[in-house]
């Protein structure tokens, strides 16, 4: 954590439980999913798919999906391409 928030005392000690408490759990999940990846490095790729429609372990593996597993039949496109 870089700054905090909210400088109350509750707020501070929140935002220390909410860290740790997502640090441990994606621990979990690299022991569960077996991952050769950091902590580091699977915090960093799900804070940059936290709100893509894909599965978690195709956003924690380290291949790239195919084009026709990227395009959604069901999102709509701003620009035809």
């Amino acid at each position: 954590m870089k700054q905090f928030y909210g400088t109350s005392e509750n707020a501070v000690k929140t935002q220390i439980w909410v860290a740790v408490s997502v640090y441990v759990l994606v621990a979990i999940v690299k022991k569960r999913l077996d991952l050769d990846a950091s902590l580091y490095t699977l915090l960093q790729i799900l804070s940059l798919t936290l709100f893509e429609k894909i599965p978690i372990l195709q956003a924690l593996s380290q291949e790239r999906p195919s084009p026709e597993q990227e395009q959604d039949g069901n999102q709509l496109k701003l620009f035809e391409s």
